[in-house]
């Protein structure tokens, strides 16, 4: 592989994992205004119709004729679906600084699924590596939990969220081969939209007033249309190709950037507590994950 499309791999997981990072603030945000299903409807509604869009307008292609579809529905259940259950409800229940670290685990989940699905058995510093991750993420919660900010539900709920973004990972990285990013990221969209908008309607008892009204506040807007353009359908088609031309390994270590950006996004924006002793734990996870990557047989 040449240095230009190296560089091209590595910039596309640079920017979908840094927008990431700041999805925790938009979401936040847009939950002031909106229930959780309404905001996910809206998201991936709009996501699917601007992926209709560039088809429409022969920016992109879709070729799905002959193929198994379940392959990618499978991919579209664990992300957005399954995906987005836990972490909105994580974020509803958990601050920002812990819902990004926790999201921090996705590498080891990765890592860990990938010895019995892939035949990849992990290593004992990868073990140790991991435990020492945990031991992070569990000190963290503790601290957090003192001071009211996490409960019992935002850690289960985040939890899910962990799993099922390990599982996207290894089934975007099987199927890599079968379909384009494009059709992979169009398929989740339109699995999200079909998904979350009976549900957004369930929630607002059949109100199209109710679904629509949070469209109309400035703050919401942006919110979303941050989420739908920037956090879906573009990190969304970038982590597609890189999980195209990288290893499970090589591509979650990026979740770091992730972690960081929505750490700091929280302690700046919405001014979230952050001792020396968060900082040891963001530290310890950080240690963790790169240890993980790093002793990979």
């Amino acid at each position: 592989m040449d240095k230009r499309k190296q560089f091209k791999i590595f910039l596309a997981a640079i920017v979908s994992h840094g927008a990431w990072g700041f999805s925790f603030l938009a979401s936040r945000k847009g939950l002031d205004a909106a229930p959780v299903f309404v905001l996910l409807s809206h998201r991936f509604g709009l996501s699917f119709l601007v992926m209709n869009l560039l088809l429409l307008l022969g920016a992109a292609r879709l070729e799905l004729r002959g193929k198994a579809l379940w392959k990618p529905l499978l991919l579209g259940l664990m992300e957005p679906v399954v995906y987005f259950f836990g972490e909105q409800y994580g974020i509803l229940h958990a601050n920002t600084s812990f819902s990004g670290v926790m999201i921090a685990m996705i590498p080891i989940v990765s890592t860990l699924a990938a010895a019995p699905i892939l035949g990849e058995k992990p290593s004992l510093g990868q073990v140790l590596f991991s435990i020492l991750s945990i031991g992070g993420v569990v000190g963290l919660g503790l601290m957090n939990k003192s001071t009211g900010a996490l409960d019992w539900i935002g850690v289960a709920a985040l939890s899910v969220a962990v799993l099922s973004a390990g599982a996207y990972t290894l089934i975007g990285r099987g199927i890599s081969k079968d379909y384009t990013p494009f059709e992979r990221t169009y398929m989740m969209m339109g699995v999200g939209a079909v998904t979350f908008t009976p549900l957004a309607f369930v929630q607002t008892r059949g109100s199209v007033a109710a679904y629509f009204r949070p469209l109309f506040q400035p703050t919401y807007l942006v919110a979303i249309l941050f989420l739908a353009l920037v956090c879906s359908v573009a990190c969304y088609f970038l982590s597609g190709y890189t999980i195209t031309h990288m290893t499970v390994a090589r591509e979650t270590v990026f979740s770091n950037l992730t972690t960081a950006v929505s750490v700091f996004a929280g302690v700046i924006f919405l001014h979230e507590p952050f001792t020396w002793f968060g900082a040891l734990c963001c530290l310890l996870i950080f240690v963790g994950i790169y240890g993980v990557q790093k002793t990979a047989p």
